[in-house]
């Protein structure tokens, strides 16, 4: 099935979206308005993504000591879809946006990611800086940066790492001081100085758009001149790269960020990744050295805003993972239907003398796309299914919201790190379908394999995930979110079990989850963080496994209950084939992560530095 069908499938059957027309925020949308969308998105990312996604790989970005540059084909992609109006689709029709749905956005959004995900590369970014800014800023910085972010006119990123603290936050060093004594009456936030330096920051120099809005981590020193220890001293500001005036309007003043030099990734070689120089002196502006940025929130809540920025970012990377596992499913099952090789067996095994078959015939490369299958479409459900409780969270009555915002928390970790593991798999198999064509640039991919590589890394490696899973999401309110995924999951084992064609999967499912609640509750037996944590990937491995699973058969349902309406459909049975798939070859792989996860198994912790 292809993408825009198995996303037509589960927007509208399986998700029923359309229901979501009955709220008031979503009253003018229809079926014709989200196809309308998702059409356009489809046509711009063939059109303008697609062919640059191979120029943007061998022409990477470049420095010449003034300016970044990036190939034309990257210039003209960003543009376009700036100018399409996509990057606020889902905001206020008073402030240009669409209003769509979270999930009907992401599903559109995902054409761009199987297209060129390394193309453009500031829609999430600019998109997530201005959604925060929406939810944390003042109204002037609600007004003059993230509408114009909105609008195309100013592209965002997050800057949080630094050279010597990548994912440890709260050993940042950059520091921020007030500037002047008049730094609070600033119309555009408490003004601050800003000095330090921040790596990995993708999009951090470019000419693609007027300005770049910098959201950046930084401490305020305390009375004794010292930071406050600890993420607790950690302020968020924004830092444009040129100054603005309270209109939104250039000043022409250059603000004290430098560019150091361009990091050279794997992947996504589309997009600039820098390391900047902030208030290193370079750009003096206004008479003194230290670049000039506006605090959002008080001081000390910069990281609980940022992780505003942050989850959103996380399903995001999922989706970007997904859909280059997809495309890569998409291109071995083009290159199985088409490639000549080999014989079919019989019952007394190969007949030369007979012609060659399409590879795909054989039983050991239809396992390697049904399990590319199984991956990505189970993960491309999962991701929205998470879109869909954003929009719960935000137009649901009060207990569904709570309820979504509950269970959209425990499934963050999940929907980030899964996909970035499984779907990188799957760009594997791909490869791997392709013989040794694979490894060459004769094909794509090799090119998805290496982009999607870097998700396993991006907004937070699968063991800062596990430990935030396991360490903080299982044991929260006394356990309450993981109950409530107990409860969903439970409810959709009871409706299989009456399809007797689902009812094995459903006691498969019964099993695992029960045999999670066992593993969670040892892993935690003796209180000590360290003996439970020291685990915490195969937990978060078997986890992952178990929502997917459950996703798998939530799905199923639904593929049933079309084909036991309108008689044979090769894509339904298809979505069948994949569900067995998951839970013949995958699904058990769960017990052997959780028994380690249940002894508290002390190999890892145990090891002696001086024995590798």
């Amino acid at each position: 099935m292809s993408y825009r069908r198995t996303a037509d499938f589960l927007l509208y059957d399986w998700l029923q979206v359309e229901s979501l027309q009955r709220r008031s925020r979503f009253s003018e949308h229809s079926r014709e308005t989200f196809d309308a969308v998702l059409d356009l998105c489809e046509k711009l990312a063939a059109d303008k993504f697609a062919p640059a996604n191979r120029i943007v790989d061998t022409e990477e970005p470049w420095f010449d000591g003034e300016r970044v540059h990036v190939p034309e084909a990257a210039v003209a992609a960003a543009r376009a879809y700036a100018e399409s109006g996509l990057l606020g689709a889902a905001q206020d029709y008073e402030i240009g946006g669409m209003q769509l749905p979270c999930v009907v956005e992401m599903a559109a959004h995902a054409f761009f990611s199987k297209a060129g995900i390394g193309v453009g590369g500031a829609g999430m970014l600019t998109s997530g800086n201005a959604n925060l800014l929406m939810a944390h800023g003042t109204a002037s910085q609600k007004e003059v940066f993230a509408k114009n972010e909105f609008a195309g006119r100013f592209f965002g990123t997050m800057c949080l790492s630094e050279p010597q603290a990548g994912s440890s936050l709260s050993d940042i060093a950059t520091r921020a001081v007030p500037d002047g004594e008049d730094f609070e009456s600033d119309p555009l936030g408490p003004r601050y100085r800003l000095r330090g330096n921040k790596m990995w920051i993708s999009m951090g120099e470019h000419e693609l758009a007027e300005n770049i809005v910098h959201l950046v981590l930084a401490k305020i020193p305390g009375p004794d001149g010292k930071p406050v220890p600890g993420t607790r001293g950690i302020s968020l500001f924004i830092v444009p790269k040129t100054l603005v005036d309270g209109q939104g309007r250039l000043t022409g003043e250059r603000n004290d960020v430098a560019l150091a030099g361009l990091n050279h990734k794997l992947g996504y070689r589309g997009i600039p990744n820098t390391l900047l120089n902030f208030g290193e002196g370079r750009y003096p502006v206004r008479g003194a050295a230290g670049a000039i940025g506006y605090r959002v929130g008080q001081p000390g809540e910069g990281l609980r805003c940022m992780f505003h920025m942050m989850n959103e970012a996380r399903i995001a990377v999922g989706l970007g993972a997904t859909m280059l596992g997809y495309a890569g499913y998409e291109a071995s099952l083009d290159y199985a239907r088409n490639r000549p090789q080999g014989r079919a067996m019989g019952p007394s095994g190969k007949d030369a003398t007979q012609p060659q078959i399409p590879i795909i015939r054989h039983a050991d490369v239809r396992r390697m796309l049904l399990a590319q299958k199984s991956w990505c479409e189970g993960a491309l459900a999962l991701e929205l299914y998470c879109a869909r409780l954003v929009d719960e969270q935000h137009t649901g009555a009060p207990e569904a919201a709570a309820e979504a915002a509950l269970l959209l928390e425990m499934l963050t970790p999940i929907a980030k790190s899964w996909p970035s593991e499984w779907c990188l798999e799957a760009n594997s198999l791909a490869i791997q379908v392709h013989g040794g064509y694979g490894y060459t640039r004769d094909f794509p991919v090799e090119q998805y394999w290496r982009d999607n590589r870097l998700n396993m890394i991006h907004e937070g490696t699968h063991g800062i995930q596990a430990l935030d899973l396991l360490g903080r999401k299982v044991v929260m309110d006394g356990g309450k979110g993981l109950a409530l995924l107990a409860a969903k999951v439970n409810a959709t084992v009871e409706r299989a079990m009456r399809q007797p064609e689902l009812a094995g999967f459903a006691n498969e499912l019964a099993a695992a989850l029960a045999e999670l609640g066992r593993a969670t509750k040892a892993a935690w037996a003796t209180g000590n963080a360290e003996e439970a944590l020291a685990n915490a990937v195969p937990y978060l491995q078997a986890f992952g496994h178990t929502v997917v699973a459950w996703i798998w058969l939530d799905v199923a349902l639904c593929a049933h209950a079309k084909l036991a309406q309108g008689g044979e459909d090769a894509a339904l049975r298809g979505t069948l084939a994949a569900c067995r798939f998951f839970y013949r070859h995958d699904l058990p792989k769960v017990a052997a992560w959780l028994q380690v996860v249940a002894s508290r198994d002390d190999t890892c912790r145990a090891m002696s530095e001086d024995w590798f």
